[in-house]
């Protein structure tokens, strides 16, 4: 009899376009565990309406992050790939975890204080409350383990201890998911601001999958290395933070673990090893960016898949919201 998979989930919310540290910190680690786990993915677009969009945009974003999921690896036979909005259960089962989901908790939450200080003229309900539906995206599927960086890891803990008191008042309903943190490429830090993760808020320090190589390679020529003498290429991340970013990535494109590198580099310095991380990065995106050209031209195609992936995770997440239904009392549909 076949062993039955455990589940894994994770979302990124089409706010901006997919970067090269949303690709090496999670989207090629979730490719290869198809195999392992049965996999959810989707784009978050619910979430991204705490701050004001573009319409026209948020739709292009959401497709292209799509036809990005792909390209990348994730293959839609293999892995449930849909659109938050898709699925209503998410803002079903949000507003009941709403209920049990405590102000004080919300309160402590980090990025709630961080995106309230970068927005202090709509700092919105849904800004306070979105961990909450992050909890109904993730318990919906009762995932083993949610795939996430460590700057997330404190609303995977929110979830858990949301989990436990609904179950602890209504029996076992919630799996409790634990947070998976990927060892090696989970923080790519910003070119441009190496002490601060890689962000779509700051495109100097950014790359993009979509960037050109040119682009690319003009981007790690103006990154940000160390204002020291040394003029050395070796990994240490405290003294030397700038030059440490470029060899994680140089690590992740080419697979060469960190002494590797400094013996490549040795003797050379800077402008070698800013040089040598472009035109690997080129490379490592340049699939990507041609697959997903070609996928956007087929419209119809990418429609079938986020409307078969729709599905798919609608069936799963009503089997969580009518258990939670039934248990909090609402009358059956």
């Amino acid at each position: 009899m076949e062993k039955e998979k455990k589940v894994m989930l994770s979302g990124i919310q089409p706010s901006g376009d997919l970067h090269l540290g949303n690709y090496l910190g999670a989207i090629r680690n979730w490719a290869a565990r198809a195999e392992e786990f049965e996999c959810y993915y989707f784009m978050a677009d619910m979430h991204t309406l705490t701050v004001h969009q573009v319409p026209a945009e948020l739709r292009r974003r959401t497709i292209t992050q799509l036809a990005q999921y792909i390209s990348c690896g994730l293959d839609p036979e293999q892995n449930t790939l849909f659109i938050q909005s898709h699925v209503p259960q998410h803002a079903e089962l949000a507003w009941v975890l709403n209920c049990f989901t405590m102000f004080g908790e919300l309160s402590r939450m980090t990025q709630f204080k961080d995106k309230a200080a970068q927005n202090a003229d709509n700092i919105n309900g849904g800004l306070f409350t979105y961990p909450t539906l992050m909890a109904a995206d993730i318990l919906l599927y009762q995932p083993d383990f949610v795939p996430v960086g460590s700057d997330q890891k404190q609303h995977v803990e929110l979830t858990r201890d949301v989990a436990q008191r609904f179950n602890h008042i209504y029996g076992d309903v919630f799996k409790i998911p634990e947070p998976y943190i990927p060892k090696e490429g989970a923080r790519i830090m910003s070119l441009s601001d190496p002490t601060v993760k890689m962000s779509k808020s700051s495109p100097e320090g950014c790359v993009f999958l979509q960037d050109s190589p040119e682009e690319i390679t003009r981007k790690f020529k103006r990154a940000v290395t160390d204002s020291d003498t040394e003029n050395c290429v070796r990994y240490a991340p405290e003294e030397k933070p700038g030059v440490s970013n470029l060899i994680v990535i140089y690590s992740a494109c080419t697979g060469r673990t960190h002494e590797q590198i400094e013996e490549e580099f040795k003797g050379q310095g800077y402008g070698a090893l800013k040089k040598a991380v472009g035109e690997a990065v080129a490379e490592t995106l340049r699939p990507i960016r041609e697959q997903t050209d070609r996928l956007l031209k087929d419209k119809g195609y990418l429609e079938e898949i986020y409307r078969n992936g729709a599905q798919r995770a609608s069936r799963t997440a009503d089997k969580t919201l009518r258990k939670v239904y039934k248990k909090v009392g609402f009358v059956p549909r």
